[in-house]
């Protein structure tokens, strides 16, 4: 890897990856701070804040920092999540300096004008309203609600009507100093720059950036409890999640875990697309996936079909995850190595996935990961571990069900928890 980092004095970490055959950059702020890091009164703040960084500052009016990005035919865009938050832009090389300039003063400088507060709120409720209108995007909210009960963890992103209307600016500068400073942030390039120029340009306009916070940042333990939570509505599908507690990033069995939903839904080849969609079409989607947190984690199998399929559907799936908890072959694992593999080197030929890549693996372990040592993580992974943790998962802990659409042929928790509690048991009961 042609990576370095460097720590100014002010605690704000630069990395930049040269990739000398472009044109252009990849750039952006990464901060260690979600939605997680809200109190009760600020559920939906991280993302509003991020919103109203672009509508305005001391220097640049809301279309001021759209045209000066656009005029030079670059991108600009952010994003928030449950423990992070980034905002980054794409420009050519030549255009390095603006959109640190740009990054920089939306993050320093921010005005937050009451009337801009008002119409993004305004812009937010819609965003709200649009989410509660997607079945997928539902059914995945109201799992973590359920699966991290009364927790920030389990809290949608966007917050709720009632907690977006209230916001004031106060409250987001109050949120933006404790949790914006200088020892939770990376500043990250990736593509056609130079990293002391790079640096330079960093250390000179992020200088205002405080170091410490104004109090503590919040964050709360995760408690992964499990339940059950159900929706029905008049839909062509069902959208069904069952899942698991998974593993954090730390964890032993991190990267099992992510070889293990590989193998079981990750793609055309794996066992539940196999199963489900090409040997019984009991539905068009179904995937399995595996979400890390920094001390907890989800594991989950998500299917839209058909509300008369749920009865069918819900026992072939816990079927092969019984069958995983038995006997995983040689042959699956190499496979799911060779598509990660393929992603990690897929991934460096963007300068935008690299960058993400490279500011997810700063915040998470301090340091970038070399492709070869996230192989060798891989490498150990044998049949044996991967049956073990599937029984582990699957069978050791209690689920959590999520629900929406023509679901009312869809089994109680009750039946699909029995058919979880031993491995070996006749799924059938969770026809109902």
């Amino acid at each position: 890897m042609n990576v370095e980092i460097t720590r100014l004095a002010s605690g704000l970490t630069v990395v930049t990856e040269t990739m000398p055959h472009l044109e252009s950059v990849a750039l952006g702020v990464w901060i260690k701070s979600g939605s997680r890091n809200e109190t009760e009164d600020e559920h939906g703040i991280a993302h509003l804040l991020e919103h109203m960084a672009f509508k305005g500052t001391a220097r640049r009016s809301a279309r001021d920092i759209a045209e000066e990005i656009e005029n030079v035919g670059g991108e600009l865009n952010a994003a928030t999540s449950t423990e992070t938050t980034s905002y980054y832009a794409r420009v050519l090389r030549d255009h390095v300096p603006l959109a640190v300039d740009i990054l920089a003063d939306i993050l320093t400088e921010s005005a937050f004008d009451e009337e801009e507060l008002r119409r993004e709120k305004h812009v937010i409720l819609q965003e709200i309203g649009a989410a509660n209108d997607t079945p997928d995007d539902v059914v995945f909210d109201k799992f973590s609600e359920v699966a991290y009960r009364g927790q920030t963890i389990g809290r949608p992103i966007l917050g709720t009507p009632d907690t977006v209307k209230g916001f004031t600016p106060g409250q987001i500068r109050n949120y933006l100093s404790r949790n914006y400073t200088t020892d939770r942030m990376f500043v990250v390039a990736a593509g056609a720059v130079d990293h002391a120029t790079f640096t330079k340009q960093v250390e000179e306009r992020f200088a205002s950036l405080p170091m410490t916070p104004s109090s503590p940042p919040v964050l709360e333990t995760a408690r992964y409890i499990g339940g059950d939570v159900r929706e029905t509505r008049d839909l062509m599908d069902a959208q069904v999640l069952l899942g698991f507690e998974g593993k954090a990033y730390h964890m032993r069995d991190f990267y099992c875990s992510q070889i293990l939903a590989n193998i079981l839904g990750g793609g055309m080849s794996s066992r539940l697309f196999q199963e489900v969609r090409e040997h019984r079409g009991l539905c068009y989607s179904v995937y399995a996936f595996h979400w890390g947190f920094s001390d907890t984690g989800i594991f989950g199998i998500h299917a839209a079909t058909g509300g008369n399929e749920l009865p069918t559907l819900v026992p072939v799936i816990i079927d092969e995850l019984r069958k995983s908890s038995e006997t995983i072959h040689q042959q699956e694992i190499d496979r799911a190595r060779a598509q990660i593999r393929a992603q990690l080197l897929m991934g460096q030929e963007s300068p935008a996935a690299r960058a993400g890549q490279i500011a997810r693996q700063m915040m998470l372990y301090g340091r970038p990961i070399p492709n070869p040592e996230m192989m060798e993580r891989l490498e150990g992974i044998t049949t044996e571990r991967l049956t073990d943790l599937a029984g582990r998962l699957f069978f050791d802990t209690a689920p959590t069900l999520s629900a929406v659409g023509p679901i009312e042929q869809l089994a109680p928790l009750t039946d699909i928890s029995t058919a979880l509690s031993t491995p070996g048991i006749q799924t059938k009961k969770a026809a109902g």
